[in-house]
Order: structure tokens, then C-alpha cells, then sequence
């Protein structure tokens, strides 16, 4: 019979119409992208929904292209094994998680670079000014490189978008239910089972986050994949304490 409701159908139908919204209808783009999509608390555009709705916008149609093909390969088989409402909570918590933890991040980035900032005798009102013109002084280029000021500029004002945080969790569910599942990278045709290949995914992204050099290329929010990877595997991790601690229902009794 055919289920009433098919979440990761209705998902994928959801950032196609997005997607057709944000770049299809003229004058649409800035206002989807500052309304929905993931700013950085402090940020003019940020507002607590984007945690939610970054997960339904993407960059391209490369970028919405291979999530939803994710989402749908690694998405149906859990779909089916814990039915809607399971799956649906798994998906958005592990995508929420995934913005808040990489939101975490840039602000301990952030905060950082603004400290020695300051330290450096740079002043509140040319802080100001790099973050709202991306323009800086003399006193902030003699101290700091200027990859340094473009990085602490891109934290505050460049957006997450995507369903790669929620996608990272759904593969890291993969690899626990089917750990022997044979999957191949587009650069590795060797199929290589789930429980190797996951983990090697996860590898390069913290590589990546870390080292901030990506196979990948740039643009990427690794430590969104990481976070949403991190709340799958936590997520995972709860329900089976949840489900060994529960009471044996069987009933036994005299014949």
C-alpha cells in the first residue's frame, strides 16, 4: 500500500520549491537568502528560524542536486525501518544540532579573531567598519594578514545554507544499520563498506575544518557536516540506551 505520507518525498519537494523560488523568480534571491538562510548571531539578517530554514535552501543546483540524491539514497531505507514521525524527528534534530554546533564554532572563531583585534590596538569603530564594508585600516593590516581580515569579515556576513548537517546525521544512521553496505566515492569506485567509508567522509571534513584545505573545494561548511554527524551518532547512541533499558513486554504465564 502506498504510504498517506513520504517525508523524504515531500523534503525533496520542499527544496525544489524553494530552490525554484530563491533563483527562478526575479528578485527573489536576496531576500530568500537574508530571510532563511544561517547568519551569524550579531549579524543584522540573523533570526533564531534559519536554524530551521537554512536546511531548505541551498547555493546551486550542484549543491541541491547531490543532498537530495543523499537524502533519498541513504534517507528511504531508514524512512522505511522507523517510519515517518522517527525519521522526521532524526532528520531535523540531527539538522538543527548541525547549525548550532557550526554556529558555535564561527563565534569561537570570531571571538578570537576580535580579541587579539583589539589587543592589536585596533578600535571598536574600524572593527565596525571591516565587518559592515569589509574595508580595513592600517593599524589592522600591519598586524593581521589579509587572509586574517578576510576570514574574520566571512564569519560574520557570509550564510550557511544547505541540508548537509541533517544529510551527515542520515549517513552516520546508515553506517550503523547497514555497516556492511558497499558504498563508492566518485573519485574511489572501489566500493568500500558503509562502516569504513563514513567514517572516512567525516575524516576529510574535520581535515578540511581544521586545516581549512579542502579536495572539496571552498564554500563548504564542514563543521556543520561534522556537527550533524556528531548529533546522528549521539542521536543513534540514545535510542538504543532507550530501547535496552525498556521493560521486556512478553508475558509469561501457566498453560
Amino acid at each position: 500500500m502506498t504510504k498517506f505520507l513520504d517525508a523524504i518525498k515531500i523534503l525533496i519537494a520542499a527544496n525544489i520549491v524553494l530552490y525554484v523560488i530563491t533563483f527562478l523568480v526575479p528578485g527573489m534571491e536576496t531576500v530568500m537568502f537574508e530571510r532563511l538562510a544561517l547568519y551569524f548571531p550579531g549579524n543584522e539578517h540573523f533570526s533564531y528560524w534559519q536554524f530551521v530554514t537554512n536546511m531548505f535552501m541551498h547555493g546551486g543546483f550542484t549543491h541541491l542536486l547531490f543532498n537530495m540524491y543523499a537524502l533519498w539514497a541513504f534517507g528511504s531505507p531508514l524512512e522505511e525501518m522507523w517510519g515517518v514521525n522517527k525519521f522526521l524527528v532524526f532528520y531535523f534534530v540531527s539538522g538543527i544540532g548541525a547549525g548550532v554546533i557550526y554556529t558555535l564554532v564561527n563565534y569561537f572563531q570570531f571571538n578570537m579573531i576580535y580579541q587579539e583585534l583589539t589587543s592589536a590596538g585596533v578600535t571598536s569603530a574600524e572593527i565596525t567598519t571591516l565587518l559592515e564594508t569589509g574595508k580595513y585600516g592600517a593599524a589592522a593590516l600591519s598586524s593581521f594578514s589579509e587572509a586574517r581580515l578576510v576570514e574574520f569579515y566571512r564569519l560574520f556576513n557570509t550564510p550557511a545554507v544547505g541540508a548537509s548537517g541533517a544529510i551527515y546525521g542520515i549517513l552516520v544512521a546508515f553506517g550503523i544499520s547497514y555497516p556492511n553496505a558497499k558504498l563508492a566515492l566518485i573519485f574511489l569506485p572501489v566500493p568500500i563498506a558503509a562502516k569504513y567509508f563514513i567514517p572516512l567522509l567525516i575524516g576529510l571534513d574535520l581535515f578540511s575544518g581544521v586545516t581549512g584545505f579542502s579536495i572539496f573545494g571552498g564554500g563548504i561548511a564542514h563543521f556543520a557536516h561534522i556537527g550533524g554527524a556528531l548529533i546522528g551518532f549521539l542521536l543513534m547512541w540514545y535510542w538504543k540506551i532507550k530501547k535496552n533499558h525498556q521493560p521486556d513486554q512478553r508475558h509469561y504465564g501457566s498453560d
